[in-house]
């Protein structure tokens, strides 16, 4: 009885928290330099995430010089002027911290998390390889992490099954010259072109106070932090203003094709262009990917591996990029299976999405999921702050945490039947990936879809 009357008691608070808006309060600067500083104080564990956005990815780059937003990813950690190699890493595991970077078509990021008391050696080292890192900076250093990254292509793509795939997909999905038109890793060819004089113009362009947002999150105190950024971070000088024009509107061509791979079994690769990050339709497509392959009661996961017992695995997704986005899906088929019947029986699901739109039920379980998915990804304070540095670049406000989950708690059964008929239905890029000489597996183009 007790208990009974406890939880009665509770019963408003708790309904009063779940109606409560989510927020992540953080505090917003920019010093004269023009380096933008995010501040998220959050005292429940004495641990401190520094996260460092440089709004420079992939698709800032040409073509003839592909990889080079990855490649300088590794330099980073190279060492700098004050900090030679490899006390970065060294100096950061004494204090208890680690790091590491992460490089995708629209940026290039840098955490570093640790103890609390780390962070003023964080923010120092931080600041030594923005402001005094190309005096450093050889041919063997270059020439050195040029291998590394083309080890690492090597290993993703070349002797990866299905990995070259991954090559093809984006020069199909984009027109030339379209930032996302080449791969994030970058070609063999460019890679090997790339000299120290081009890598410096390309830090000298990108890598500046004005082109980068440092999040700093955790056990802190803002007005402390911001004394430790303006010390170590002030005499850096701003660098020059960029312009990223919107690519132009494009059409995608209904494309086929097959690649032969050392592979047992064969995989279908369906892509279709659709569109970016925050878009009106963005959130409704990611719903679309889970009711069709998100669950094991997905449409796809069943009609294709369990009750169909026709493919092994079967993944879709949203990919909505800062500039446009794309959708793909994923199948591979269970022996003695060809890609043409898994292709029959994807459309036939898109059809009857496209037609009836999800059940009431479908669209609460993926609902609930997203909002799952979203909670454990920020259960962590770099979890938060990575957010932060997202919802800034995309949106302008880093506390958009709240307006990130309202986008899919308002997507209805109609958007995800509308997406569907409008996106998924028209020209698209099907690859096959068969094994050597199985082309007989490879999908084949309908005529109509």
């Amino acid at each position: 009885m007790r208990q009974l009357l406890f939880a009665l008691a509770l019963a408003p608070a708790l309904a009063a928290a779940q109606n409560a808006p989510l927020r992540v309060p953080a505090t917003v600067d920019t010093l004269p330099n023009g380096l933008t500083l995010i501040i998220h104080e959050d005292h429940s564990v004495p641990v401190v995430t520094t996260n460092v956005w440089f709004h420079v990815g992939s698709g800032d780059e040409k073509p003839g010089r592909t990889g080079f937003a990855h490649l300088f990813e590794h330099l980073m950690f190279m060492g700098s002027q004050n900090a030679p190699y490899p006390q970065f890493d060294r100096l950061l595991e004494a204090a208890g911290a680690n790091n590491n970077g992460s490089t995708t078509e629209d940026r290039t990021n840098y955490y570093e998390e640790g103890p609390s008391s780390s962070l003023p050696l964080m923010l120092w080292l931080e600041a030594d390889r923005l402001g005094w890192l190309l005096p450093t900076m050889d041919g063997p250093k270059v020439d050195l992490q040029r291998d590394v990254v083309k080890n690492e292509r090597r290993q993703s793509y070349e002797n990866q099954p299905y990995g070259m795939v991954n090559d093809h997909l984006p020069k199909l999905l984009y027109p030339a010259k379209h930032p996302y038109s080449w791969s994030v890793i970058g070609s063999m060819a460019d890679l090997s072109a790339a000299s120290v004089d081009d890598v410096k113009d390309f830090f000298r362009r990108y890598y500046t106070p004005n082109n980068a947002t440092l999040v700093v999150a955790g056990d802190v105190k803002p007005d402390d932090v911001r004394a430790i950024v303006k010390k170590y971070f002030t005499d850096i000088p701003r660098g020059p203003a960029l312009d990223r024009p919107a690519p132009a509107p494009f059409t995608v061509t209904d494309t086929a094709f097959v690649l032969e791979d050392r592979v047992q079994l064969p995989r279908l690769y369906l892509n279709w262009h659709t569109v970016k990050g925050w878009h009106a339709d963005d959130a409704a497509l990611d719903i679309a990917a889970y009711v069709l392959a998100g669950s094991r009661t997905g449409r796809l996961t069943q009609a294709l591996v369990y009750s169909g017992e026709i493919a092994t695995n079967v993944n879709a997704g949203q990919d909505g990029k800062r500039l446009d986005g794309d959708f793909s899906i994923v199948t591979t088929a269970r022996p003695g299976r060809g890609l043409d019947t898994l292709r029959t029986v994807i459309d036939a699901e898109l059809a009857r999405l496209a037609a009836d739109g999800p059940t009431a039920r479908e669209l609460e379980q993926a609902r609930n999921a997203t909002e799952a998915s979203f909670l454990r990804g920020i259960e962590q304070v770099g979890g938060k702050a990575d957010r932060l540095n997202a919802y800034y670049y995309q949106t302008g406000t880093p506390d958009s945490f709240q307006a990130d989950l309202d986008r899919y708690k308002a997507v209805t059964a109609a958007d995800v039947q509308r997406v569907v008929k409008q996106y998924l239905r028209t020209n698209r890029v099907m690859a096959s990936v068969v094994p050597q000489g199985k082309l007989d597996l490879a999908a084949k183009k309908p005529v109509t879809q």
